[in-house]
């Protein structure tokens, strides 16, 4: 098996080819192939010729209802496997049920637990006619195969996987460059919503800016002013976090990016960030010396969409995901995705560019395309987007008028296309 990042079997591998030949050497791949310890997850790996060459692949976090299995397992197998006449039609699955035992659980209590989640998958992906030609439980630093018929094969209490970092399998992903960024947890936390004592009078901001800017940008033509705002706070907060180093690239840096921005400040971004030509402005800030501080800002600002503003840190994160796919990141990329599409389960641009970077596609086409549009801007001399036209002549944003509970009313999103129940990773 050849382990590379491409999802469609007629792209020719970008990386150097690393040859698996067991369910040892699959086992100590997966986090390098998705570049995050998949803690909790169910994992799903398109195998593409007589070499099982990797395509497109699939996280999703374990249900907790075991009744939900089965229909998870078959919407899982329908959305990596598809339709037979698509180009990227996989010949096989490799799958991988990844969780930590639970308090008082031996690991081998927690394989034996998910067994029937792996028959469901395989079972799943066998009635659309491609085989699961392994099934893999890690958990607690080991793996076992469901898979594997003969029964004294393994032993019970599984194999460990190495976790020295002197293996072939290590060094290989040493030399092509390949990194390990912990836990998907860990990862996640990044973009979790600040707790006690700090959420509430962030809430509150979120509040007074709601009743503020959200009747201006229902009305005629007040729009283009709200969006230029928005702007200007967003670009003197860029450049703060331009001029202020990291701390470090971990949680720790985002305790101290945190201080960087004040609750109304970031109550008028997260606010103007919900009109969509205001966010695709703000993707401009993408590569460069722009990509590293936008990253953090957007990151930051995910962490102030608090209490019953959660839905709106589907704004910054689809940011901090774009950020991270232009320059590279795809394994932080789709986390951030991922978790905007948890915000927001119909959020349109995240689920594009969720789906592309799945797909292995180049994210320069973009690129080129929001250069052009602020070249454009610059020669007419203005520096918010034109007002598009919507019904009526009004201005197509996406701040039609919503209910939240109680008096709360948000700036709500045009309607947008179902998500799929997996996700790629």
């Amino acid at each position: 098996m050849t382990q590379h990042t491409e999802s469609s079997a007629s792209h020719p591998p970008r990386e150097p080819r690393v040859t698996l030949r067991g369910p040892a050497d699959l086992a100590e791949a997966l986090p390098f192939v998705l570049g995050f310890h998949p803690d909790d997850s169910i994992v799903m790996v398109a195998l593409h010729g007589a070499r099982g060459r990797f395509g497109g692949r699939l996280r999703l976090g374990i249900p907790a209802d075991p009744a939900e299995w089965r229909h998870v397992a078959a919407q899982l197998a329908d959305c990596l496997i598809g339709e037979a006449s698509r180009p990227d039609h996989p010949d096989g699955i490799a799958v991988f049920l990844c969780q930590d035992p639970r308090p008082g659980e031996r690991p081998q209590q927690t394989m034996e637990r998910l067994r029937p989640l792996a028959q469901h998958l395989r079972t799943a992906c066998g009635t659309l006619d491609v085989p699961v030609m392994e099934a893999l439980c890690v958990s607690d630093g080991r793996w076992w195969s469901y898979c594997c018929p003969d029964i004294g094969c393994c032993p019970p209490d599984g194999t460990p996987i190495p976790q020295d970092g002197t293996s072939v399998m290590a060094a290989a992903a040493a030399y092509a460059g390949i990194q390990v960024r912990g836990t998907l947890k860990e990862m996640q936390a990044r973009y979790t919503p600040l707790g006690p004592p700090r959420a509430a009078p962030q809430e509150a901001a979120l509040d007074q800016a709601c009743a503020e800017l959200v009747p201006r940008m229902l009305r005629d033509g007040d729009i283009l002013t709200v969006r230029e705002e928005t702007l200007t706070l967003a670009e003197a907060a860029l450049h703060r976090f331009r001029t202020t180093p990291a701390a470090s690239d971990d949680t720790a840096g985002d305790t101290h990016d945190d201080t960087l921005l004040a609750d109304a400040e970031a109550a008028a971004i997260i606010l103007g960030l919900q009109d969509r030509e205001t966010r695709d402005q703000a993707a401009e800030w993408m590569e460069g010396q722009d990509a590293a501080p936008a990253l953090r800002l957007w990151r930051a600002l995910a962490r102030r969409c608090v209490g019953a503003y959660t839905d709106h840190s589907a704004a910054p994160l689809t940011l901090a995901g774009w950020v991270c796919w232009s320059v590279g990141d795809e394994p932080a990329a789709r986390v951030a995705f991922d978790r905007a599409l948890d915000a927001d389960p119909e959020y349109t641009f995240a689920k594009l560019l969720h789906r592309a970077c799945n797909n292995g596609l180049d994210p320069e086409p973009l690129r080129q395309c929001l250069r052009q549009e602020r070249s454009k801007r610059q020669a007419r001399g203005t520096t918010t987007p034109q007002p598009a036209t919507g019904p009526k002549g009004r201005p197509a944003t996406d701040t039609s008028p919503a209910n939240r509970p109680g008096t709360r009313r948000r700036a709500h999103r045009p309607t947008r296309t179902r998500k799929g129940d997996g996700r790629r990773c």
